[in-house]
């Protein structure tokens, strides 16, 4: 039987004594997709004393350069607090974290509920909820995981990895999100770039993928809530003190500092 609660206490455990990631072994971990988010269900409560409450979601692997990364095919949600929230100019140190990620994406705020009884949710029909869109990063901590022996329920239960957004300001009329350039510098010099079309063809894709999968569990995307659509790019994992600019056309630019320190 699984005893989610006690994986989730184990989790923060593995977090507050710096431990690396590592897969839960399967005579004791989650056996199903559904077991994971019970697991995550569990441990984001737990983060909450330290770090606030739930102000939106992280839906990640929604490109395919991050599902072949990660070798896994399918889009994943996790749940962002509220002082885990940084804007634009914010700076983080590489400490702080057991393998600090750097992920490049475009975030939107909910202007009003997507209740479970509209299910099934597709883009166009999310795309009236939508009351703001901007450049964002996300702070990822993977804790020095193997990729090679990465599996989703482990990651899932983790809270999909999210520690943390920076957010630029965000704004309430945006060009066509499928065909908008991102571009991602690091001290002025450009160093990847992708399309909002790279995130299941278009960003409010995986917003409708979230919706359904709250949908699932009886709960919705309320108004306010934040949601980070993926990750444009494969993830940057700065080893020395960088600064971060993440520019999108029609949108405007997010920048994060990274010390050493």
């Amino acid at each position: 039987m699984l005893d989610a609660d006690g994986l989730a206490r184990r989790l923060l455990r593995e977090h507050e004594q710096g431990e690396p990631f590592r897969p839960f072994a399967a005579a004791n971990g989650a056996a199903s997709l559904a077991d994971a988010y019970a697991i995550q269900d569990r441990f984001v409560p737990l983060l909450q004393a330290k770090h606030g409450k739930p102000v939106g979601y992280k839906i990640g692997l929604t490109s395919q350069r991050m599902q072949q990364m990660c070798g896994i095919d399918s889009p994943i949600a996790g749940v962002v607090l509220t002082d885990r929230v940084h804007q634009s100019g914010a700076s983080v140190a590489i400490s702080g974290y057991g393998r600090l990620g750097l992920e490049f994406e475009i975030a939107v705020r909910m202007a009003s509920d997507l209740p479970p009884q509209g299910a099934p949710f597709t883009a166009e029909s999310v795309a009236g909820h939508v009351g703001g869109v901007c450049a964002a990063i996300e702070i990822v901590d993977d804790r020095a995981a193997n990729y090679a022996e990465l599996d989703i329920l482990s990651l899932v239960a983790d809270n999909s990895w999210n520690a943390g957004i920076v957010l630029s300001e965000f704004r309430d009329s945006w060009p066509a999100l499928d065909a908008v350039l991102g571009t991602v510098r690091s001290n002025g010099v450009e160093v990847d770039r992708g399309h909002g079309r790279d995130v299941l063809g278009h960003p409010f894709a995986p917003l409708a993928w979230l919706a359904n999968h709250l949908a699932a569990k009886g709960e919705a995307l309320r108004a306010g809530d934040i949601v980070m659509t993926g990750s444009l790019v494969t993830t940057r994992f700065p080893k020395t003190a960088e600064a971060y600019e993440f520019e999108i056309e029609g949108l405007g630019k997010v920048a994060l500092s990274v010390t050493a320190g």
